[in-house]
């Protein structure tokens, strides 16, 4: 009668072990597809993805440690993905900034350069406008009115500059701002106690 009560008991724990690790290939399979398809590992997906119940990730060993290990993955992939956007974003930013910036600074000499030439126009036709014929002077006249013109407008241009470059620094500070509200945010987001620590329930 004992011969046949330890058979019935070996039979009992090899079942249960070959169910077990059937569960365990359920639970690998599941966040495998979770994996692939980056989406959220919790414990309660990981038990609705792979059919098996919470009491059974959280009592199997081997279980638990996929899970945990699983989900500080996902952890780390989020992190990851939040800074590379507030990297992007600020990068880009900066980029508008300092290409207002150079437009600026161009614009600048630019009108500077028209000034010169302007001033050495005016000086010519003040010392040589009583030796020159009458249609030299009106050339220069001319060339005088149409650099006058170029100004103007350069002007003009340096004024919508500036303000676009106002703009730029005004996002950019706005841009700085959020990125220390994300950054905040992403350390306040520690990962998850591993669930290793977590106690087997009670049956």
């Amino acid at each position: 009668m004992s011969g046949s009560t330890s058979a019935q008991t070996a039979g009992a724990i090899q079942a249960r072990r070959q169910h077990s690790e059937k569960l365990l290939a359920r639970v690998q399979d599941a966040l495998t597809t979770m994996r692939k398809e980056r989406a959220p590992v919790t414990v309660r997906a990981v038990e609705r993805r792979a059919g098996v119940s919470r009491a059974f990730l959280y009592q199997n060993a081997t279980a638990r440690q996929l899970v945990a290990e699983a989900v500080a993955q996902a952890e780390g992939r989020q992190g990851r993905s939040r800074q590379e956007t507030v990297d992007a974003v600020e990068a880009s930013w900066r980029e508008r900034a300092l290409n207002a910036e150079d437009a600026l600074r161009q614009a600048v000499a630019e009108i500077q350069a028209h000034r010169r030439h302007i001033g050495e126009l005016m000086g010519r036709i003040r010392d040589l406008e009583l030796d020159l014929p009458a249609d030299a002077v009106r050339r220069l006249t001319t060339e005088n009115t149409t650099l006058k013109q170029q100004l103007r407008t350069l002007t003009a241009d340096h004024h919508t500059l500036t303000n676009r470059l106002a703009a730029a620094r005004d996002n950019n500070r706005s841009q700085d701002r959020k990125i220390a509200e994300l950054q905040a945010r992403l350390l306040e987001h520690q990962p998850p106690a591993p669930l290793r620590h977590l106690r087997p329930l009670q049956g």
